[in-house]
């Protein structure tokens, strides 16, 4: 069967190409659900969850009894009451043992249907003592897994459900219950009840609370891209140096699952259809996977539209990025802050040293396309002057389809200074490197890329990296403190063109 890079749902080995999931199963099996643990796998918007629980259902299998359910299967209606939330449970364990294939899931799915038929006004109560009995007569320990969680976020059922699990949990000494339960989401369970309590109330009270803390690694790494690489490699034969390639994606998205994917699916799909000899030509290259990502970050996505979304729904999480990425502003990362554990929660933001770094490359230039854009919406003076004199000048900088970076920033410092010369350091400190990105973006938009190096992001400097049409400008954008400081700068700009091997 002929495979294909997937960024929609789960994927399947027979179909998709996809990183190997053997070690991070079988880490999660030794290191959680033979413990017994209770525990949340809560990572952003397609991160490989779903794709994780399958793949570990069936690596389970043969030791244990799984239910694995997706409360996305149980409508809105099944939340609304208990005696609807008991009946639509049984409904998906049933559903689930469709082809028992043992004598111990022959008996359960017994027990089950009996139960139903006998009780069709079940309470929570009765559905726990009876799974509690169904846990007590059957041979292999029972393990529950339930994606989609946050498809019962605002229903106080669930809550009670989660309730009903975590007081067997703590008394399953002597008393039957599943063996492990995993609850796989975006939100985790503690921001779940939150949204259910009033602003006066204590909102940390979860009854999630026994979940052990899952510190598996969901993210690919380069060795993991370079095996779904090698796969690829084996069936198209393209000639590409599968460790560099799989080390510049991974550049560009820190091993954020569905990026990865896109990559490589724009490429595939994309570029080599557009180019017959793409294959041992330019799609698999570093140009190829610029290409890509200039195409990527132009495009609606489910996942750029949850970021936007979520930046509209919570303006202090917003303005920390803001305030990161224009000012150069550093956030200490402490998940005890709103607007941080938010931003970690949903995928957007990591720990760097210690301070609150944007996840990955993509993220990071979509999130400064959509602030300049909104400058730009708004009609401010600053967008406007600094956008119009940027389209006005755009004939001078572009000569036989190369990007003149020298005559870039000389007529950007010319404007600004027309513009904005009156202006103290602070300011100019505080929106310098915005009014350069708002100059940058006509001039460049739909052909090349940019991004901001994070590692030299700071309250005075910032290095802006430029992909235009196979060639790379590293530009530094720093306040003149006078010249020992500017030598000082340059020596470092020079080490960094080293490291970027663009000297």
């Amino acid at each position: 069967m002929k495979r294909r890079f997937n960024v929609t749902g789960s994927c399947n080995p027979q179909w998709h190409y996809m990183v190997r999931l053997d070690d991070r199963v079988k880490k999660i099996k030794e290191e959680y659900v033979d413990y017994g643990s209770y525990f949340v796998i809560n990572r952003g918007r397609q991160y490989g969850k779903t794709t994780t629980l399958r793949a570990l259902a069936k690596y389970l299998q043969e030791d244990y009894i799984v239910f694995s359910l997706d409360f996305q299967q149980m409508g809105t209606q099944s939340f609304t009451e208990e005696k609807t939330f008991a009946r639509g449970f049984l409904d998906r364990l049933l559903a689930e043992l469709r082809k028992a294939d043992t004598e111990d899931k022959v008996k359960i799915r017994e027990m089950l249907s009996n139960f139903k038929e006998n009780h069709p006004d079940v309470i929570m109560d009765e559905l726990f003592m009876f799974l509690s009995n169904m846990c007590e007569r059957c041979e292999h320990p029972i393990v529950l897994m339930i994606d989609e969680v946050d498809s019962a976020s605002n229903n106080q059922v669930f809550i009670d459900f989660l309730a009903q699990l975590r007081g067997y949990y703590l008394r399953r000494e002597d008393t039957p219950t599943f063996h492990s339960v995993i609850l796989a989401g975006v939100y985790d369970i503690k921001n779940l009840k939150l949204k259910l309590r009033s602003e006066s109330e204590h909102q940390y009270n979860s009854p999630w609370n026994i979940a052990a803390d899952f510190k598996v690694n969901m993210s690919f790494s380069i060795s993991q891209i370079v095996g779904m690489l090698e796969e690829y490699e084996t069936d198209h034969d393209t000639g590409m140096d599968i460790q560099e390639i799989a080390e510049e994606i991974y550049q560009y998205t820190a091993g954020y699952p569905v990026l990865v994917s896109s990559i490589c699916k724009c490429i595939d799909e994309d570029l080599t259809e557009e180019n017959e000899s793409a294959y041992t030509s330019s799609a698999w290259t570093g140009a190829g996977i610029e290409e890509a990502v200039r195409r990527i970050l132009i495009v609606r996505m489910p996942l750029f539209e949850s970021m936007i979304r979520h930046m509209d729904s919570y303006p202090e999480m917003k303005r920390m990025f803001q305030e990161i990425l224009f000012q150069g502003k550093a956030f200490s990362f402490n998940l005890d802050t709103k607007e941080i554990s938010l931003a970690s929660m949903f995928g957007y933001a990591v720990s760097k040293d210690g301070k609150v770094q944007v996840a990955n490359r993509i993220f990071e230039t979509r999130l400064y396309n959509y602030f300049l854009s909104e400058n730009e919406l708004a009609g401010t003076d600053t967008a406007n002057q600094m956008g119009d004199a940027a389209m006005r000048d755009r004939n001078y900088f572009v000569h036989d389809g190369m990007l003149d970076m020298d005559t870039v920033m000389r007529r950007f410092v010319e404007t600004f200074t027309e513009i904005y010369g009156e202006e103290d350091a602070k300011f100019i400190e505080k929106y310098g490197r915005k009014f350069f990105l708002l100059y940058l973006r006509p001039i460049i938009n739909g052909t090349g890329n940019y991004y901001i190096e994070a590692q030299t992001r700071d309250d005075r400097r910032t290095d802006v990296i430029v992909d235009y049409l196979g060639e790379q400008f590293v530009i530094e954008l720093k306040i003149w403190r006078g010249n020992e400081y500017n030598e000082r700068g340059e020596r470092q700009l020079m080490d960094y063109l080293d490291y970027y091997r663009t000297r």
